[in-house]
């Protein structure tokens, strides 16, 4: 026979299989048997046991209700899933308490501040695939922002990954786990890195999913929120919704619109892409600082810094709303002083954004309302300060996003007033030990307030009356749980106690008393904190709920703020690192005059930055970039990339002039990066990475391409360069901006032949004998590699290095093998085209386009057997 606690604590452990499951006893969470192992495992604490019926112990495991995030904290980054159980009813001595699950906590669905990061957003998403169409949904509970989309045909894999990137949601619901598994082995894929939360499949099904939509927003149609013949997307957003009701056990007021977009409205960048380009983590550390986040960031708020990175990974294809962004970053950028002055009252300013949404779910605490309360009474501040007529100069500031941004600044004057009112200054971090309520805003506070504090002064005082009344000196005031409040007088003074005293209890060497007007006052102040702190409460949830229902209108500030943030920190960053506004344009040019490298030049401050300047026009489309290694060539490319992606965000560039013709993609293959974990080589990653931009970009996208090719041999490697920058230029579907970095001087040799393609070099000179790069960018094809040299750089002993000198010197002078018998024959370079070869005609009677590499590659061997015996 198990105890009805037991009983209580099965049957909810029953409903939540797979889930840990903390048992809310006392001022402890508990948990048993299976959970309780693991809680002992993964938070370090011991494992004890407790009786549940007659000669019958189940393991235990508990941690204070207190610091229960800690636990949380370590429970989710384990993978587990945690069944928060409270006690709801009214406790007594008698009879068992009612318990029920509050709320389940997964890492989609964080809420507690400790456990979340306040720069980005904890998103959890839900994704809908059938054949080759799909719909995704997300949503941060803690912002209130909802949003899905439907992916409709191309390939779906690579566009649902690429998107899945972008959001890195913190849990992925979804209907099938095997639909994912494909998908996890795509180089640079999140999917692997990613909490998967298989979900009953039929909460996916199109008319549950609408029904739970329109549920949840109280409509009768969908069609005004933009879902209209978007099925996927209906059934993503639909079973995200009933996975969070599920969850947080009462309906979401805090998603209280969804936003519906096309992933055609954003420039697409694939992860490569992402990672290539250290967008908003490094390559090696994985960490902001060294990212283009890194230097951009310079938000002064919450809000600020989580719209930055959205910005970021997200650039815009919308000519207008970019030059409303420039208009409103110039606006600041032009007016040191009122940005300053700006920045200054922004970084006062708490979380509105998720104070809000704290408030509609009801966990809202003393101090977020004086947040709150604090960050509003700013606002007129920032309204007298950017609306004033001399604020800045920038054409157009006024209009589009900025004029919206401004209108949006509502202070809220009757939240502040009510919160005034009611909350404290100083309020204490939670209710339980009362003092949150400001004194005035309660009659019935007040009075009981009063009440207690004078039973308390009565008490106090109690002690000197009595020892005057009786001429008892030694008489004193006591209290324990057991007895409450009495009077003590020692055996030698007992027969001297007062008439109406009553013995409560006999001691060794005391008699203890109590009087009907002392328990009175007991009572009083007993029974008077568990009041108040009911009462404050009731009160305080009032207060929350009115909050709550101003929601939408905190969210709007909180997101005008955001804006505000944003356009500052990158006038202030531009101003920091002298950006200029690029000039952007619908057509397909790329001029950019003294470009640098926004974080090299950051983080290698010891030397200046060298700028170099990028021109594509309709003649000139592709650069292929020769010379040696750590040149610069790599971080040309980069920079490139970032200047065109920085000015798609609305952004100021690092260059003295830039000219931008809107981008639909950028793709990138730069690197040499092993997916071991995918079975894939670096010579696979590079071609798989390869294919990809070749399907999929476009007339209007940027590639850049480093190294092509070199992940295989020689011959092998220069035919695939060659054959790709080939198909660049010539396929009708391409023929778009393109910058190739190689180390193959044979294909500066296209030039010559193909309209579109110029050669670039890094240049070098030598002084004494030592090899100096310039890093500048120069027309023309370098003619040495001066890889020696580099290693030499790197440290490799000298005995090597002489050795590979002597190697080198042999193979370019008597073109043989090293330690062969020397020819005494001339050896010519291989050539692709000499222009006064014999076999010139047949070489030009070839079909190269419809040639493999390694029929190319036999073909020229079988010519140059030809051209050596001619």
């Amino acid at each position: 026979m198990t105890t009805p606690m037991r009983q209580q604590y099965l049957r909810i452990k029953k409903q939540y299989p797979g889930t840990i499951v903390f048992f809310r006893l006392g001022d402890f969470y508990e948990t048993f048997d299976d959970d309780a192992r693991t809680v002992a495992q993964v938070c370090d604490i011991v494992l004890t046991s407790r009786p549940v019926g007659k000669n019958q112990r189940v393991p235990l495991a508990g941690v204070p209700y207190h610091s229960v995030e800690t636990y949380i904290a370590r429970l989710l980054q384990a993978g587990y899933k945690v069944a928060i159980v409270e006690q709801v009813g009214e406790i007594t001595n008698r009879e068992l308490v009612e318990r029920e699950v509050v709320r389940v906590v997964t890492p989609g669905t964080v809420v507690e501040p400790a456990l979340l990061d306040e720069r980005r957003n904890n998103y959890l998403a839900a994704l809908a695939v059938e054949g080759n169409r799909a719909g995704l949904a997300y949503a941060d509970i803690t912002t209130g922002e909802f949003a899905v989309t439907q992916l409709d045909g191309g390939d779906l894999s690579r566009l649902l990954v690429a998107e899945l990137d972008r959001l890195r949601p913190a849990e992925l619901v979804i209907g099938d786990r095997k639909m994912a598994d494909g998908w996890e082995q795509l180089p640079g894929s999140p999917l692997s890195a990613l909490t998967l939360t298989e979900y009953d499949g039929w909460r996916f099904d199109l008319d549950t999913a609408r029904q739970a939509l329109l549920d949840h927003f109280q409509v009768g149609s969908l069609d005004g929120f933009g879902l209209a013949g978007l099925p996927l997307a209906t059934r993503a957003a639909g079973a995200l919704v009933q996975y969070l009701a599920g969850t947080q056990q009462a309906r979401l007021p805090q998603l209280s619109s969804l936003r519906t977009y096309s992933t055609e409205q954003f420039m697409l960048l694939d992860p490569a892409t992402r990672r290539n380009l250290e967008l908003t983590q490094t390559l090696r550390a994985g960490v902001v600082k060294g990212s283009l986040l890194g230097v951009l960031d310079a938000t002064v708020t919450s809000m600020g810094g989580r719209l930055l990175r959205q910005w970021l990974n997200q650039p815009l294809l919308d000519l207008p709303c970019l030059h409303e962004r420039l208009d409103a970053v110039e606006f600041f950028y032009r007016d040191t002083p009122l940005r300053t002055r700006l920045r200054l009252l922004l970084k006062g300013m708490a979380d509105l954004e998720r104070l809000a949404s704290r408030a509609v779910q009801g966990i809202a605490r003393p101090r977020d309302l004086v947040g709150i309360r604090h960050s509003l009474e700013t606002l007129p501040k920032v309204q007298e300060l950017v609306r004033q007529p001399d604020a800045g100069t920038a054409e157009g500031a006024e209009r589009g996003q900025f004029f919206t941004t401004l209108a949006a600044l509502d202070p809220c004057q009757d939240l502040v007033a009510l919160i005034g009112q009611a909350i404290s200054d100083n309020p204490p971090a939670t209710l339980a030990g009362g003092g949150a309520i400001r004194a005035g805003f309660s009659a019935e506070l007040d009075n009981t307030v009063a009440a207690s504090r004078d039973a308390k002064v009565w008490i106090a005082d109690l002690e000197r009356r009595e020892q005057a009344r009786s001429g008892i000196k030694t008489l004193k005031v006591g209290y324990n749980k057991v007895f409450g409040y009495f009077l003590e007088i020692g055996n030698a003074h007992a027969e001297r106690a007062p008439a109406d005293y009553i013995r409560k209890q006999t001691l060794v060497n005391a008699e203890r008393y109590i009087t009907p007007e002392l328990k009175e006052y007991e009572s009083l102040v007993l029974n008077a904190q568990e009041r108040i702190t009911d009462l404050e409460k009731r009160i305080f949830q009032q207060v929350v709920e009115q909050i709550a229902a101003a929601a939408e209108r905190l969210w709007a500030v909180a997101r005008a703020l955001a804006r505000l943030d944003v356009y500052a920190t990158l006038a202030e960053v531009a101003l920091m690192h002298r950006y200029v506004r690029p000039q952007l344009t619908e057509n397909d040019d790329l001029h950019v005059v003294a470009g640098r490298h926004p974080v090299v030049e950051v983080a290698q401050r010891e030397e200046p930055f060298v700028p170099n300047d990028t021109l594509f026009s309709s003649e000139e489309k592709l650069l292929v970039i020769t010379g040696p290694n750590m040149s610069g060539k790599s971080t040309y490319l980069r920079q490139v990339a970032l200047i065109v992606l920085m000015a798609q965000i609305g952004s100021f560039v690092p260059a003295d002039e830039a000219q931008i013709g809107l981008v639909d993609r950028i793709f990138t293959r730069i690197g040499a990066q092993d997916e071991i974990s995918a079975g894939q080589s670096t010579f696979m990653v590079e071609m798989v990475e390869t294919a990809n931009l070749l399907n999929h970009a476009t007339p209007r996208s940027l590639l850049v391409l480093d190294e092509i090719g070199r992940g295989t041999s020689t011959y092998d490697g220069m035919s695939i360069a060659w054959a790709v920058v080939e198909h660049i230029h010539n396929h009708p579907r391409l023929r778009c901006k393109t910058l190739f970095a190689t180390h193959y001087h044979e294909l500066t040799q296209l030039a010559g032949l193909l309209p579109h393609i110029r050669n670039y070099n890094v240049a070098v000179t030598e002084e004494k004998g030592k090899v100096v790069f310039l890093r500048r960018i120069v027309p023309g094809g370098a003619d040495r590699s001066y890889g020696i040299h580099v290693a030499q750089l790197a440290g490799l002993p000298k005995p090597v290095i002489h050795r590979a000198e002597e190697i080198l010197e042999e193979l370019e002078h008597e073109a043989r093998a090293p330690g062969s018998t020397p020819k005494t024959v001339e050896v010519r370079q291989l050539q692709l085209f000499a222009v006064s070869n014999p076999v010139l005609e047949e070489l030009r009677r070839l079909d190269v386009s419809a040639m493999t590499p390694l029929e190319a590659i036999a073909k020229l061997y079988e010519l140059q057997k030809k051209n050596s015996q001619d």
